[in-house]
């Protein structure tokens, strides 16, 4: 590869990798609307776990409440909320008959606060399609019409898919966006797809559309009741039990705002990274060490030519063409998950605090130091491998 060294070498095939995975990942998820309607439309139970929402339930309840579906019910289960959350949804639920309003019971030992509202969810719900989604989502008219469709089309088991994230603070504009060039770039889905490779499937708590056998065969919410990604979790299981997982774009069809500002991003993010690796250190290690190498070592090392300061690893040369690849990478990640393309020009920066966002998160659960939501996240076992 031209007159690199072996270092630049390893850091430029590192990131065609990268291409060519993004590439494919982009001709490969589809969206909702790339489905033929269905034939005909099973009874939905939309699942709403909230806990403090006031800011959010309302719209999104009215836009699950408006979806132009034949079928469905909305269940909202409020978590021992100390803000205004109940008395909104009680004055929703009675204008509208096909929302139900559950009061969260005691949380049991054992369990964390949403996966319990999501377990009590589902035991109370009817329907033979369940649509786990989050209170802090919008969603369009057809969403469930386009989605049953997509499930029905593909015989999924499970459909997940990825909103259009919401970033309004530059807080949120410089941590949020990691996650789309994260599943572009690192997740060769097709093949967690048709090789049913659990380890390299992804799945959005966000928008979790389950045939009700095949969340009931992986065990539930019980099966996963004290794992912080919960999502991961149940999406990995629902491929380990045979099941069809699919992942799509849903930017068309839902939005979220995941967090206000910078510090919850950073807690938000901060409690679930370490998680995704299944605590284990040395890979978690490797990974980011890894990812610092091939992100942020490149722009050093051209402004270490620039002001005078040779760095030895990176000729400027080589420097030049890894962040050219690196920008188009991240380029093609936001527009195709609908970021501010502009955003990309500001890599190096969004992947030096998503970094300090991972040793964040590995100090605070080894230490058993993260919370969420006012409730301590209990220390999980750790391992080196």
């Amino acid at each position: 590869m031209l007159p690199f060294t072996p270092h630049e070498q390893f850091v430029l095939l590192f990131l065609l990798f990268g291409l060519v995975t993004a590439l494919v990942n982009l001709f490969t998820i589809r969206r909702f609307d790339q489905y033929p309607r269905a034939s005909h439309w099973p009874r939905v139970s939309v699942l709403v776990p909230a806990r403090n929402e006031e800011l959010n339930i309302e719209a999104c309840v009215a836009s699950l409440l408006a979806q132009d579906y034949p079928d469905f019910e909305v269940l909202v289960l409020d978590d021992h909320s100390s803000d205004a959350t109940p008395q909104i949804l009680n004055r929703l639920a009675s204008q509208d008959s096909r929302l139900r309003v559950l009061h969260g019971a005691p949380l049991p030992k054992g369990w964390l606060g949403k996966h319990w509202a999501c377990h009590q969810l589902a035991q109370a719900a009817e329907g033979e399609l369940f649509l786990f989604t989050d209170a802090d989502t919008r969603h369009a008219p057809d969403m469930l019409q386009a989605s049953v469709s997509a499930l029905l089309a593909e015989r999924a088991d499970l459909v997940t898919a990825f909103p259009r994230q919401e970033v309004v603070t530059w807080g949120e504009k410089l941590i949020v966006p990691f996650m789309a060039v994260g599943i572009l770039t690192f997740l060769p889905l097709r093949l967690a797809r048709h090789r049913r490779w659990a380890a390299l499937s992804v799945t959005i708590g966000q928008f979790m559309l389950f045939r009700r056998e095949a969340y009931e065969r992986v065990g539930g919410y019980e099966a996963v009741r004290s794992a912080l990604v919960d999502d991961v979790y149940l999406g990995r299981r629902v491929v380990q039990s045979g099941g069809r997982w699919r992942f799509l774009d849903g930017t068309s069809h839902v939005s979220c705002r995941m967090y206000r500002d910078f510090w919850g991003a950073v807690n938000g993010f901060g409690k679930s990274i370490f998680a995704v690796f299944g605590y284990r250190v040395l890979p978690y290690l490797l990974a980011w060490t890894l990812l610092t190498i091939v992100f942020l070592e490149p722009p050093l090392a051209l402004v270490a030519h620039w002001v005078g300061y040779p760095f030895t690893l990176f000729s400027p040369e080589a420097a030049a063409l890894a962040i050219a690849l690196t920008f188009i990478l991240w380029n093609l990640a936001y527009r195709r998950f609908k970021f501010p393309h502009a955003l990309a020009l500001l890599y190096p920066v969004q992947a030096f605090l998503f970094l300090l966002v991972a040793l964040r998160s590995f100090v605070q659960t080894a230490s058993g130091t993260a919370t969420w939501k006012d409730r301590i996240l209990e220390r999980p076992a750790l391992r080196w491998l």
